[in-house]
């Protein structure tokens, strides 16, 4: 039977390259902000009551009214997954930092 010293002399050299390779990696690609900026403004935006709510309680549609319902929950969910796939996917918006 191998002794454990002999079995993981290569743990050190393995762990050294993958270390190296990611602080490389990180300097090559540059942060995609965009799904993420997107996903908030939108969030805040499609909040049911805040700015709008569709359907409201007690009209189909409702402004700043602050309240809201399941039916407004579910649509303005739609909402926000539609858009959020249209702007990210089909537009391609991209939003890069560094």
């Amino acid at each position: 039977m191998p002794s454990l010293s002999c079995a993981y002399k290569w743990l050190p050299l393995a762990l050294t390259i993958i270390l190296e390779s990611l602080v490389e990696f990180r300097f090559l690609v540059m942060a995609d902000w965009a799904p993420v900026l997107i996903g908030v403004v939108l969030f805040v935006l499609l909040s049911p009551g805040l700015l709008f709510s569709f359907p409201g309680n007690n009209k189909q549609l409702e402004f700043g009214s602050m309240k809201t319902n399941g039916k407004a929950i579910a649509i303005h969910t739609l909402l926000f997954f539609a858009i959020y796939a249209v702007l990210i996917m089909a537009v391609h918006l991209h939003i890069y930092t560094g």
